[in-house]
């Protein structure tokens, strides 16, 4: 809550949702799907992770993917995607530090289910 109405006092245009539990719901942790418009790479909505059906959007002028690769490449960040291009299946996902570790999908996630022993003395 307190990521959204930052949000709102520093000058993003909220276009859907808002601080308020939904509707039907008086406790417990929910929020609104909530959009955020105009928004500067300066306000805290765009620089810290949002938890929840939170969405920052902000505009830019040019298509350089060249220089998202760049970024993309120095974020601690298990996923970043690069014009709305979704992951192909079997791809892994998943996050770094409290966002959890490990990852889902492809190998990477079959490996969450196994151990590995080491066993020594073999003649």
């Amino acid at each position: 809550i307190s990521l959204i109405e930052s949000g709102i006092s520093e000058g993003a245009t909220l276009a859907a949702g808002g601080p308020e539990l939904p509707n039907g719901l008086n406790k417990g942790y929910f929020i609104k799907p909530t959009i955020f418009t105009n928004v500067t790479n300066e306000m805290r909505i765009a620089k810290e992770e949002i938890f929840g059906p939170v969405l920052s959007i902000i505009p830019f002028d040019t298509e350089d993917t060249a220089k998202a690769h760049r970024v993309a490449q120095k974020l601690r960040s298990g996923c970043v995607y690069i014009n709305g291009n979704a992951a192909d299946a079997g791809t892994p996902f998943g996050g770094y530090r409290q966002s959890g570790n490990g990852r889902e999908g492809g190998v990477w996630g079959l490996e969450e289910y196994l151990e590995v022993k080491t066993v020594t003395g073999w003649k």
